[in-house]
This record gives structure tokens, sequence and C-alpha cells, in this order.
């Protein structure tokens, strides 16, 4: 089973949140006409996050294109996203902008060929075929979409604005005269929506790479925080090669990190850069010296990776340690399969998913943030529960969740649901802190009982918050709680 807009209008008639973000985009029927067009702004998002078979993306002139980093989404005068890194044929990978204009001629009639402020573009993306601009390689969209335009319509939404700051929002007052059992049942259809548009998101993934690469690929995009998704999801589309001819055991771990570490471009450029770590980055190195030929067409620049301002924890070259290990086993998507079918009450769920995901004793990384950082006096996990509760809620369960849809097997598909809406709360974050202020007029933490609450709050600021502004002008969302009342 797929989430295709039919499946998605049935489930409209139960959730009344998924009908009213259908009625707020416009699609009320659902319906796909022929050789339809995106409008500019839902082709921004497209490429935001990479809503594209990769494997059909080509120059004018035939050379195969990889998005190792679609960039920064610019919402100021400029091109419309910055410092994307771009391989086109077997060219090493170039850094720069890239600009997306619906029609070819987009790039004439824009001027942008005048304004300095696009001299960094590397690459010009467009909706319908083109010639190439002078040297600049040009790419055309319209036959590489993972899913139909109206899919990815409902999907992706538009354009989201400014996050709106300050007071209370027009519907805090109509969901606050809501029964609190209304409000919760708007919070779980709305989380619910979440979890399917998770769903969908990998679903378009598994419909290119299979399964378990999807999860794989969701699994470390994850680890990668916001700042370093991408070049986490590039080292896990290698996992197949990195883990050819590699043995069992410590041995095949350590030749992993090797391999991982050096694919990243995240190895100290000298042995002696890395204090207190001598003798583990000596061996690190030597393999890498003896492989690098091997993987030198795979190998990422290190400017893809933004390593300023992140807590020692969540550093990229830890998480890739911890990533390595989920690579040397092969039963992990059996295990989390598994894991579904057992009976489990709401207090261990999460701990009960952590003996699956954390790993065992690692000589180095138990002991250290980073390649220079020191030693801990005691091993720390590579893996907190909070992490844990990410991956279960954005990942692992809709993968489930997915799995189950398409198997049609309805017991499995309840049990992952129930497992979403049992799981207890994340940590309270900025957007979190926004939603209870906006919805619910600053309501404490406590409020949001559940991790999938807070998953519906959290879609309910994506879906109506982020396409208005600080005075909820023209949002429908107050409207549409204030005529939920006695209706279902």
């Amino acid at each position: 089973m797929r989430f295709d807009l039919r499946f998605i209008e049935a489930l409209c008639s139960k959730n009344l949140f998924l009908r009213w973000r259908a009625e707020r985009l416009g699609l009320p029927r659902f319906a796909e006409k022929p050789e339809q067009a995106p409008a500019e702004s839902l082709l921004q998002q497209v490429w935001r996050y990479q809503r594209l078979v990769q494997e059909r993306l080509q120059t004018t002139d035939g050379r195969g294109v990889r998005i190792l980093h679609p960039g920064f989404w610019n919402q100021e005068p400029g091109p419309d996203f910055r410092k994307a890194v771009i391989q086109i044929g077997t060219e090493a990978p170039v850094t720069g902008d890239v600009e997306i204009d619906l029609v070819p001629g987009g790039w004439q009639q824009h001027a942008h060929a005048s304004n300095p402020a696009y001299n960094g573009v590397v690459l010009h993306v467009t909706w319908e075929p083109a010639t190439a601009i002078g040297k600049l390689p040009t790419v055309c969209l319209k036959h590489a979409l993972d899913s139909t335009v109206p899919e990815l319509s409902f999907w992706l939404g538009l354009e989201p604005k400014p996050a709106p700051e300050g007071l209370a929002g027009q519907c805090s007052g109509p969901l606050r005269a809501l029964d609190p059992a209304r409000v919760k049942s708007i919070l779980r259809q709305a989380a619910q929506t979440r979890l399917l548009k998770k769903a969908e998101q990998i679903q378009a993934r598994a419909r290119q790479a299979g399964w378990h690469a999807a999860l794989r690929e969701g699994l470390l995009a994850a680890l990668g925080y916001k700042r370093n998704v991408w070049p986490m999801r590039r080292l896990a589309e290698l996992i197949p090669s990195l883990r050819e001819g590699v043995p069992g055991g410590a041995e095949g771990t350590l030749l992993l990190q090797a391999r991982c570490f050096g694919v990243a471009g995240l190895l100290p450029a000298e042995v002696r850069a890395a204090k207190n770590a001598d003798s583990y980055v000596r061996r690190i190195w030597d393999i890498w010296w003896r492989e690098a030929e091997s993987f030198r067409e795979f190998v990422m620049p290190q400017t893809m990776w933004n390593l300023g301002g992140i807590r020692p924890a969540n550093h990229p070259q830890r998480r890739i340690a911890l990533a390595s290990h989920w690579m040397q086993r092969r039963d992990l998507e059996a295990k989390l399969e598994d894991w579904l079918t057992r009976q489990i009450e709401s207090p261990d769920l999460l701990g009960s998913l952590e003996k699956i995901l954390q790993v065992g004793h690692d000589d180095f990384w138990s002991y250290h943030w980073t390649w220079s950082s020191k030693p801990f006096p005691q091993p720390q996990s590579l893996l907190g529960e909070q992490r844990i509760t990410d991956l279960a809620m954005n990942v692992i369960l809709p993968w489930l969740y997915l799995r189950a849809c398409a198997g049609a097997n309805e017991p499995l598909m309840k049990a992952a649901e129930a497992r979403y809406f049992l799981w207890p709360a994340g940590e309270d974050n900025s957007t979190l802190r926004l939603a209870r202020q906006r919805l619910f007029g600053g309501v404490s933490a406590k409020f949001l009982r559940g991790a999938a609450e807070q998953q519906g709050a959290l879609q309910i600021v994506r879906d109506f918050c982020d396409h208005s502004n600080a005075v909820c002008h023209h949002c429908q969302f107050p409207e549409l709680v204030s005529s939920s009342v006695g209706s279902e």
C-alpha cells in the first residue's frame, strides 16, 4: 500500500485535521490535472527536502548530477539556495549556489547574468527541459520527482514564512473554549497526520532504494541533527560499498570506522593533531591509507560538514562512530520488526528500543567526544534517551507503520500507532514553546503529555502558523477550530 491521495482522501473522513490541512492547501478533491506544473514555491520545497530520484538527474549535456547537499534555503534576495555541494559526472564536488526557475528563460528574464549576487551559482534548476546557459550546468526536474505534484503539494505544502513570535494566536481562544477531550482529539489527529507525513517521506525513498536502505538513511540523517543531515544521509547511501568485504567483530568495526571517517573527510590532518588518541588514530590512518584509492570517488569535501556551535555529544565524529557499529549489524531491521510484535507496556517502550539501538563498548569513542577531546573518566553511551525518542518518532515508528501498511497487516499497523501514541514526551524545545504560546496561551510543557501530542502541536505550527504572521493574518485555523464544536 502507498500513501497516494486516494488513501488520504479516505482517511479524511475519519481525521478532521487531515481534512483541514487539505482545505488549507486547496486540495479538497485531490484531483490531479494533466501536465500539472508546480508553483515555484513548491519546487523550492521539493529541492529543499530532495524529493527527487537522483538517478534521473542529468545536465542538459547528459552528465549525471548528484546532490551531496541541497544548500541552505535563502529567503532574502539572491539565489534560492546557498552553499550547495554538487557533483557533476566524474568531476570533483563543487560548493556554490543554486537558482530555481520554472521555465528555462527565467535566468534571462530575471537578469541574473548581470547581477553580481548570482556569480556564485553552480547549478541552474528548472521545471521544464532547458538548454545550457553558457558554461552554467542546468538540470530539469520535471521527470525526476519521487511523487506526483498533487501528492508533493499535500505533504510539503507551501513555503513557510518566518515563525511568529510574541502573543498568543487567535486560535488560543477557540481552543480554550473546547472541551479538553476535544483538544486532545485534535492534537491526536494532527499527530497522526505527522506520522503519515513521515511515513510518506520514507516510502518515497523506499520506492527507489528498498526498505532497508530507506530505514538506514533515515536513521543516519537523524543522527546528523539539523546541521549535518545531508552528509550523514550521503554516508548512508554508501553503506553497501562501505560494508563490502568487511569481516565480523571488532576488526570489521575498525575497518568500517576508517572507511566512514575517510569518505566523510573527517580524519585529522595529522596523527599528532588528535591528542590522547594517537594509538587509535594511527590504526585508523593505517587502514585508510590502504583503502583510500578504492573509495576516492566517494570522498566528501570537509566543507559539507557544519561543525560550528555543536554540542560535543552531538559532534558528527562521534555520530559516525555510532553509525559504523550499526552498519556492522546485518540484523537491525529484523530486530526492529520483532520489537513491534512484542507485547510491551508503555513504561518500557524507550528501554526496550534502547536495547536494540545502543551499541556495546567502543575502546575509543566510549571515552571521547571528538578526536582531540580529553578522555572521560568513565565510559559514556554513544546514544542518549532523547535521541532514541527522536529516532523512534521520526524514523523507526513511521517505517514500521509503513511496512505494516504495505503488507496490509492491520494488527501491526495498530501496534505501530499504539506505540507512537504511548511514547513518553521528549525534551522541550523552542518550537514547542512557540506552539504552546501560540495555540494554548502559554501553558507549561507538562500540558503536552506524550511525544505524540508534542508531534501534533508541531504539525499544527507547520501547517498553519508557519503560513501566517504574528497576528494570524489569513490563518484558517481559528475558524476551523470554532466550527468544529459539535462536529466529528
